[in-house]
């Protein structure tokens, strides 16, 4: 859903279902705090996690070894 798509839904709504969105979205800022996340903009090439792995010598194939984590886990 776009944002201009939830804003069109938001204002469509009766003032009281309004009133209700906005006390939600209070309640999730104040449990979950400000968003410090810098969005992505497709290019995990020039994220700072990328690579983090790459001069560990106990690992020589960090990809192989995350793949096989992810199916020993979820091929459950």
């Amino acid at each position: 859903m776009t944002n201009e798509e939830i804003v069109r839904e938001f204002s469509a709504l009766p003032l009281e279902a309004r009133r209700e969105v906005a006390d939600f979205i209070h309640f999730l800022r104040a449990r979950y705090g400000e968003k410090n996340e810098k969005p992505l903009d497709g290019d995990l090439g020039e994220e700072d996690f990328v690579g983090m792995w790459k001069d560990r010598e106990d690992l020589p194939d960090g990809s192989a070894w995350a793949r096989e984590i992810r199916q020993n886990k979820w091929a459950k």
